[in-house]
C-alpha cells in the first residue's frame, strides 16, 4: 500500500505496524499513484475540525484527485471515497462521478458491513475484533 500524505499527517505508526501490511509513505502523491489499481481519498477536514478547514485546504491542495492524477494509475484503476465528498476540493467531479468511481457501491457495502459488525457486537462475539491491542 502506498500512502501519500503531507508532512505531519502520517498515520499512527503503531496502527501501521499492527496491520502487518507493507506500507510506503510519501509526501509526493504523483509517486504513489503510478500504476495503482485503486485510488482512495477522504475529506480533508473531518467533522468537528471545521475551524482547520482553510489551513487543511492549503496543506492538502497538492493531494486532490483529478482526472490527470487518475491517468497515472493503472488503466483499470478504481476510485473510492468514504463520503461525504467535496467536489473540487479533495476530488474533482469528473473523477467521483466518472466511470472509474465505485463510491456508491462502496457506500452500499459499508451498510452491510456495519450491520454485520452490530450483529457481532450485540451477540457478544468480539473474538475476531481486529487490532484489539492497538489504541486507535
Amino acid at each position: 500500500m502506498r500512502v501519500p500524505t503531507p508532512a505531519g499527517y502520517k498515520p499512527n505508526p503503531d496502527i501501521v505496524a499492527a496491520s502487518k501490511a507493507h506500507v510506503t509513505l510519501s509526501n509526493q502523491p504523483e509517486e504513489t499513484v503510478l500504476g495503482a489499481d485503486l485510488v482512495v481519498t477522504d475529506t480533508w477536514t473531518s467533522i468537528g475540525m471545521e475551524s482547520e478547514g482553510a489551513d487543511r485546504e492549503a496543506i492538502f491542495s497538492n493531494y486532490r484527485v483529478t482526472s490527470e492524477f487518475m491517468h497515472q494509475a493503472s488503466k483499470d484503476a478504481l476510485f473510492m471515497h468514504c463520503l461525504p465528498a467535496y467536489r473540487g476540493k479533495e476530488v474533482d467531479a469528473k473523477v467521483i462521478d466518472g466511470p472509474q468511481s465505485v463510491v456508491w457501491d462502496e457506500a452500499e457495502n459499508r451498510l452491510h458491513a456495519q450491520k454485520a459488525l452490530m450483529f457481532m457486537l450485540l451477540a457478544g462475539d468480539t473474538s475476531r475484533a481486529p487490532l484489539d491491542s492497538v489504541n486507535c
